[in-house]
Order: C-alpha cells, then structure tokens, then sequence
C-alpha cells in the first residue's frame, strides 16, 4: 500500500467506511465508493471530499476494476460488486482489516467499545488529546470515530504521529469474517462503556455479546489498561480476567474514578471527580445527561493514564461540543426545538429523553421512533422499548424499517408496543410513512414543545421535512 492506488469502498456511506475513505484518500490513494443510498452526514462529508458514491450498487461500478475493494459489512453474497469481485478475482478486504494494516500498525492503539457511548467518548477522547498537543506536539492524535466530531468537523485525522484513537465496534466485519471489528484493532489501552445484549442479527443472546467483549479485553497486554464502567455486572465479567491493570470508574464508592456531586444548571452539567479517594478535578462542559457525564469521565480516566495533564483534560471538556446526529439540535421554528439523535438501543432511547427532560425541564416531550437498527426491528427488546418510551409524553412510531427481511417469528410488532404505551397513559400513534407523521403531529405542536426524532437511518428526510413543515404553518399563522 506504499504506492498510490485505486481503492472502492463498497458500502461507503456508512459511518465507519466513509471515515476509512478519507483516511486513505489522505495517504494519496485515489478512492471511489459505491452504496444502496446515501443520507447525511457521511454523505455531506463525502462530497465534501470530492470522493465519488455510485448508487446504488451495480457490477459496473467496479469498471475498471480497482486494485482494491473494500467490502462494508452491510453486504452479502448476492450483491452485484461482491459477485463480480468473485468472479474477477479483484483483491478484497474488510474495513476493519484494512485499517489495521494501513493505519494502526507500529502506532499506539487507544480503542473505545462498550454497547453505548463509544461514539461520544472516542470523540472526546480526541478533542483532548488535540487541546493536549497545543502544549506537546507529539500528542496530536490519528482517529477514526463512527460519526462527525463537531470539534473537527469530521470523522476522521491522519497526524504522522504515535497515538490512534479509534472506535471500537462489536458488530461483525464481513461476509467472509464474522467476527467483530474490534478484534482487528489490538488496544494498548481500551475503555469499556457498558456490555448490553444488541445487534440481534449476529449474536444469539447476552452470553455470546459477553464472549466478543471478554475476547477484546484478552487481546490488551499486560503494559496496557483498562478503564471500565463500574456500574454494570456485565462490564465487570468482562474484564474479570484482564491481564493488564483495570480501572474502574462511575458513582460507586468502590470507582478508581469516582463521580459525585452531578448537576445540570446555568446551561451546563458539572461534577467532581475523586482519584483513588481524593479529588482529582471538577468539570464541566455543555452536553447534557447523566450518560454523557460518564463518557467523559471515561475519557478523562483514561488520557490521565497515559499522562495527559488535568489542565488540559478540563479545558478540553469545557470546550468540547458533540457528535452530529447525538442530541443535535436541528431547528427551533416557533418555539418548538427538533432534536435527532441516533439512539437505536432502548437503553440508548431512555438516556436520550432523560438528557432532554434536563436540559428542557416542563417541556412537552415528543418523541418520534423509527424502528430501524436490527435490535429495534426485532421483538427481543420489546418490554424495554416500551418502558424507554414512557419517559415521553407523546410517541410518534414509525413502520419498522424493512420489516420483511426479518423472520416472523422474530418481528417487532409496533402495534403491540403503541398499544402497551397507550394503555400506561402515553399518548401513541403508529403512522406507515413520514408524511402521515407529519400530518398528525405538526397540527399539535406547540410553543415550548420539544420533538426528538430517534432513527440510525434517514428516516425519509423527515430531519429535512418537520423544519419545512414547521415553516409553512408558522408563515400562513
């Protein structure tokens, strides 16, 4: 890979694929992709970078064919590109295999995984160590984060220095290997979020998610470390047998970092940290909710580890911003907030509506779900989503997302959780598209309301067609 090359992606638009473009395209290589369908924001960052995505995906797309494909692990046999692949013998590897071999050999490897919060964490964990190297230049970090960072504007940054921080992700890696990404990427040192049974597509049940994690937590060495959520028994059987030193952090006594003292107030969330029963550091910063407190801890924890100094771990924080599509705000039109946040988990979707009932206290609450990840289309989750959802004051819900494609006997079936909602006193409606959405909602918004849309996927514009929407029935009042 020394010499310049024609790399495509197939499957470019997803988070971790289009990140990977990037990077490669930095390294000089020209890059072309090719996907079902693009949606923002990889889409606006791949334009940006003037990389080229074929839709949707055909055989022809690999005309000439490249000296390289990578395969994104949304793809099976039976797509048209994976077939004539085959059949032409063209080199293919996966993401995750590719960024190891490219990137992350004879560097420092700092990986984030955990079922929520890599996203947000890895993000933080890269804006510290930017504001760390305006002092040691040395520290100015490589990353590869499953989302825009708003403190850069991007997913991804090449620096021809030491440290990598990248995300780790647990779902599968390809057609030809289905084990999860993160086992490519060999931590020197790893943060573990929280272990929770998900992607129900590839793993059977919460034993075979433990087993995938206690895998990753092996592969640390001994020199290296890890800091792990404290609050979660599935968190502590996964690192029960790490070789390295293990770090705890959270709000119990017991946490190597512990938390205290959590507040929402003026605009921003504020807490103390103790360090082995001292106080270590009060921070602050402006993203909300009790999940993003830990995140930062957890990022906090783990930059001091590797002598990252507290001064610039607070700075850091203070002026750290988000992660598009994590608690974005997208329009305020007429007193009434849209919000869209990726929360595809119903652990995720309770902590996305607590977050909004701090920072919007009294604020009518909508939430509108698109059931769209392989958990949430499936009924295993069912009584939690239902729970997660109360927080709400009124439910919008969506059709699941291709709902054919997944076995009958497996189906989420939204009109079972509108009616438990429903008859727990939560207002439900399920509507089949967005425009019908739209037409039952926008005539019951009112000044002051906030509207969360919860989707992994475009959601068919409706990011794009609630502000529109919202625009005309202000104009013509």
């Amino acid at each position: 890979m020394k010499q310049r090359k024609h790399i495509h992606l197939s499957g470019i638009c997803g988070t971790a694929m289009a990140s990977l473009a990037g990077l490669l395209q930095l390294e000089g290589h020209r890059v072309t992709g090719s996907d079902k369908a693009a949606y923002p924001p990889m889409s606006d960052l791949l334009r940006e970078l003037g990389i080229p995505v074929m839709e949707p995906y055909a055989e022809a797309n690999l005309d000439p064919a490249p000296d390289l494909l990578v395969i994104g692990n949304a793809l099976s046999r039976g797509n048209p590109e994976i077939e004539r692949a085959l059949d032409a013998r063209i080199p293919f590897s996966s993401m995750a295999a590719l960024l190891r071999e490219e990137f992350l050999t004879g560097r420092t490897s700092l990986v984030v995984a955990g079922t929520h919060g890599k996203t947000t964490t890895t993000s933080m964990l890269a804006w510290i160590y930017q504001v760390a190297s305006r002092e040691h230049p040395d520290l100015e970090p490589s990353f590869l984060i499953g989302g825009v960072a708003e403190n850069f504007g991007s997913s991804f940054q090449l620096k021809p220095t030491r440290n990598f921080i990248v995300e780790g992700d647990e779902y599968d890696t390809a057609f030809f290997d289905k084990g999860p990404k993160f086992l490519h990427y060999f931590p020197d040192a790893l943060i573990l979020t929280h272990v929770e049974f998900d992607h129900a597509d590839i793993y059977a049940d919460l034993a075979a998610v433990k087993t995938a994690f206690r895998r990753l937590v092996n592969l640390v060495p001994r020199r290296g470390v890890i800091v792990a959520f404290d609050g979660s028994a599935n968190v502590s059987e996964c690192v029960q047998k790490a070789f390295c030193r293990v770090e705890r952090y959270g709000f119990s006594e017991a946490a190597d970092w512990r938390m205290l003292n959590l507040r929402h107030e003026n605009g921003l969330t504020r807490w103390d940290v103790l360090h082995d029963g001292s106080l270590w550091a009060s921070l602050e910063m402006s993203l909300a909710g009790e999940h993003n407190a830990l995140n930062a801890t957890a990022a906090a924890a783990l930059a001091s580890s590797q002598g990252i100094p507290v001064h610039a771990i607070k700075s850091a924080l203070a002026a750290f911003k988000s992660v598009k599509r994590r608690l974005e705000v997208r329009a305020v039109i007429g007193g009434i907030t849209v919000i869209d946040d990726f929360a595809h988990h119903p652990t995720a979707i309770r902590e996305t509506l607590r977050a909004l009932r701090s920072v919007y206290p009294g604020a009518r609450l909508w939430a509108v779900l698109e059931p769209r990840s392989n958990t949430l289309r499936r009924k295993v989750l069912a009584a939690d989503l239902i729970e997660s959802l109360q927080l709400a004051d009124r439910v919008e819900m969506a059709g699941v997302y291709q709902q054919e494609r997944i076995p009958e006997d497996e189906r989420l079936h939204p009109e079972d959780v509108v009616r438990a909602l429903n008859a727990a006193g939560t207002p439900t409606q399920l509507s089949p598209t967005v425009d019908a959405i739209l037409d039952a909602m926008v005539p019951q918004l009112q000044p002051g309301d906030v509207v969360a849309i919860l989707s992994n996927g475009g959601f068919d514009g409706i990011y794009e067609k609630l502000p529109a929407r919202l625009r005309e029935q202000f104009a013509g009042s």
